[in-house]
């Protein structure tokens, strides 16, 4: 099987970043994005997909934590969309009802090349950590647009802020590793159409 492997290198005014991404990885991980819990739902997300992840960034922290976050995402979504290449013999729908302590997550992705987001989810509080929480929203619509995927996220139920926003991280996670498994029924790409 062909490598699925993507490093994407962005630099603007506001950040830059460095990642690589490896689909078919074991969960290891080396991050480091200037936010603690940003680099902890970065390797959350990347043990639970049983992806290999390494980010380096260097973000104007001085204004805020907004465009270290989402231009995180905008660049791990051109990761995804990098490394799954023409998508044959991929599964391309994921899906998981994460639970997490009290907290239950549903997220569900089809890697069909049109980016949608549905995100449903309530926080009590304004930040954990160095994170704002109005920022996880933003996360994964920088993801979803950038890779091209159709992305739903809802919280069913939770009150944690911290466990909410780690089962998020950790379902999507899940969903991605589902829809990007390798299935060799699949011969082309899975669409009516034959292309994605």
């Amino acid at each position: 099987m062909e490598e699925r492997v993507a490093t994407i290198c962005r630099t603007t005014k506001e950040t830059k970043i460095e990642l690589t991404l490896n689909l078919d990885g074991t969960g290891m991980t080396q991050i480091s994005t200037g936010i603690g819990f940003l680099d902890h739902m970065l390797n959350s997300f990347a043990r639970h997909g049983l992806f290999d992840l390494t980010v380096k960034v260097d973000g104007d922290l001085e204004v805020d934590c907004h465009h270290t976050i989402e231009d995180t995402g905008i660049v791990l979504g051109q990761a995804i969309a990098k490394a799954v290449g023409e998508k044959k013999s991929m599964q391309r729908y994921g899906s998981i009802i994460l639970p997490m302590d009290e907290t239950l997550i549903l997220c569900a992705i089809d890697l069909s090349g049109r980016p949608y987001l549905v995100f449903n989810a309530n926080f009590t509080t304004d930040r954990v950590g160095n994170y704002d929480t109005e920022m996880v929203k933003e996360f994964f619509y920088a993801v979803s647009y950038s890779s091209g995927m159709n992305l739903h996220i809802r919280q069913l139920a939770g009150e944690n802020n911290h466990h909410i926003i780690e089962g998020i991280y950790k379902a999507f996670a899940k969903a991605l590793d589902q829809a990007t498994r390798i299935d060799s029924r699949i011969v082309d790409v899975l669409s009516t159409k034959g292309s994605l």
